[in-house]
């Protein structure tokens, strides 16, 4: 039994088929024209908005949308090792030999000697996990034949702000330029919101721009120094706003008006109503 377009809906489909799906759709004469003209730089935009559907369908625990979102950003795997196997930089089964390989030298604490079934008998803390780990990593930037010569050098710049702030900040805190605790960060960002203001009553504009970049990157400090990833805590403000603006215009609509007709009192009326209402 198949579906309207032959795809039988009762059997399952395996990786092999996977990337021979994919080698079919770049065939350059009877593949997909969208896909045959396709390139590394071309495909990144979609990879990022993948990335960020499977993120919002786990922030929703919407587990059949996570499964689906997860084929997609798999499929942008496949996708980037086909264009790989192309120019014979690189294939699927290299990528796959590549992650393990990273995975069985990073975990030395479970892999006896590298080993998948090497078993380690001693117990060993999540501090000093975390300790060996950026130990690893250190040890591979070192060893890299590449430009990678500094300690910030491959913290991607294409990165989202916020995340990139936070992997700037964890790297330089693994060599010891950290704060102590939280409350020096907070003394920092007090410090950078009193430099922000003297910007703003003096008005100047590239100055404005600077000085808030400093309290933006402060806070992502605080988050870090609490344990939270700064990207998940604004994405979870933003929800929370949005829920809350749609009430407002949902209240407003059932009293016949819409929000752009009220005041400035009104809609702050409705604002703390919809704060009421969690």
């Amino acid at each position: 039994m198949t579906d309207m377009r032959g795809v039988a809906p009762d059997r399952q489909y395996t990786v092999d088929e996977l990337l021979r799906i994919m080698e079919r759709l770049r065939d350059p004469e009877f593949g997909c024209p969208w896909d045959r003209k396709q390139d590394f730089r071309s495909i990144a935009p979609y990879t990022l908005e993948e990335c960020y559907e499977l993120a919002d369908a786990i922030e929703q625990d919407n587990l059949p949308h996570i499964a689906d979102e997860l084929g997609d950003v798999l499929f942008q795997v496949v996708f980037y090792s086909q264009l790989g196997r192309e120019i014979e930089a690189f294939d699927f089964d290299s990528v796959v030999d590549g992650i393990a390989r990273k995975l069985l030298r990073r975990h030395p604490h479970v892999f006896a000697d590298g080993d998948i079934e090497g078993y380690v008998a001693r117990e060993i803390s999540t501090d000093e996990v975390k300790a060996n780990w950026e130990a690893i990593k250190r040890e591979e930037r070192a060893g890299r034949a590449d430009t990678v010569t500094r300690i910030l050098d491959d913290i991607p710049r294409a990165l989202p702000a916020l995340p990139r702030a936070q992997k700037l900040q964890k790297r330089a805190s693994n060599v010891g330029f950290d704060w102590q605790s939280v409350d020096g960060v907070m003394e920092k960002l007090d410090e950078e919101l009193a430099e922000f203001r003297q910007a703003l009553t003096v008005g100047a504009g590239d100055n404005i721009r600077e000085e808030l970049g400093d309290v933006m990157f402060s806070l992502v400090n605080v988050a870090r120094h609490l344990g939270l990833d700064a990207e998940s805590v604004l994405r979870q403000a933003n929800d929370k706003f949005e829920t809350r603006f749609n009430k407002m215009e949902d209240a407003a609509s059932q009293s016949g008006v819409s929000l752009d007709e009220e005041s400035s009192e009104q809609l702050e009326s409705r604002w703390v109503q919809a704060k009421t209402a969690d």
